[in-house]
C-alpha cells in the first residue's frame, strides 16, 4: 500500500493477540465485544500523542504545581452506526466524560455504496477532537461520507479509527480526506467481490450483537 502522511497502521503485540482471538468464529459475543473494547482503548492511547492540554495548577498534599490536563468537554466520540457503537466504550475508558454522536449509515447491497439515514452530534462538536470510530474500513464509502457529514458540521479537528482495515478503503479515505488522522489497528489482504474484508472476521455487527 502506498505510504499516506496521514495514515497510522499499529504493530502492536497486544493487539495481534487480540485480533487473533477476534477473528476466531469460535470466539462468542461476548468476548468479541470486550476484545474490540480492549482495542479500541489501546489505539486510543496511542492516536492522542497530539492531544492539545491545558495549563492546570494542583494542590498536593505538601504544595502547589503546575500540571497539564485534557481541557473539560473538548472530546466528542462519533460511532458510524451500528457496529461503531461496540468501539465507544473503549474510548471512553480513556475520556469517560467525552459526548457521543452518532451517524446512520448501511450499505446498499446492490452498489455497496453508503446512505446516509441518521445523524445527531451533540452542542459545539466543531470544537472538539472527533474520534470517528467503525470497527471494519472497507471499501472507505462509509467512512468518507460520515467525515463529510462531521465536515458540514464544521468539524475541523478529526481522528478517524478501525480495527480491521484494507488497503483500497484505506487509500480512498486517506486521499479524500488528507487532513483527517486515519487510525488503523490491523491491515488485512483485500475485499472479495462482495466487498467484505479477506480475511476479516465477519460482519462485526452480527458478532457484536448477536444478530444474522
Amino acid at each position: 500500500m502506498k505510504k499516506f502522511e496521514n495514515v497510522f497502521v499499529f504493530d502492536h503485540p497486544l493487539i495481534k493477540h487480540k485480533i487473533a482471538i477476534l477473528r476466531d468464529k469460535k470466539t462468542g459475543m461476548k468476548e468479541f465485544r470486550e476484545l474490540i473494547e480492549e482495542i479500541t482503548t489501546i489505539m486510543t492511547y496511542e492516536s492522542t500523542r497530539d492531544i492539545k492540554l491545558e495549563k492546570v495548577t494542583v494542590e498536593t498534599p505538601l504544595e502547589k504545581t503546575e500540571q497539564y490536563k485534557v481541557p473539560e468537554e473538548s472530546v466528542a466520540i462519533v460511532p458510524i452506526l451500528r457496529a461503531g457503537l461496540g468501539m465507544v466504550n473503549g474510548v471512553h475508558k480513556v475520556f469517560p466524560t467525552a459526548r457521543v454522536g452518532h451517524i446512520g449509515m448501511y450499505r446498499n447491497e446492490e452498489t455497496l455504496q453508503p446512505q446516509e439515514y441518521y445523524c445527531k452530534l451533540p452542542d459545539g462538536i466543531d470544537k472538539k477532537t472527533v474520534f470517528l470510530v467503525d470497527p471494519m474500513l472497507a471499501t472507505g464509502g462509509s467512512a468518507c461520507d460520515a467525515l463529510d457529514a462531521l465536515k458540514k458540521r464544521g468539524c475541523k479537528n478529526i481522528k478517524f479509527m478501525a480495527v480491521i482495515g484494507v488497503p483500497e478503503g484505506v487509500e480512498k479515505v486517506a486521499k479524500a480526506h488528507p487532513d483527517v488522522q486515519v487510525y488503523v489497528s490491523t491491515l488485512d489482504r483485500q475485499l472479495n467481490e462482495n466487498g467484505y474484508i479477506l480475511p476479516g472476521l465477519g460482519d462485526a455487527g452480527d458478532r457484536l450483537f448477536g444478530t444474522k
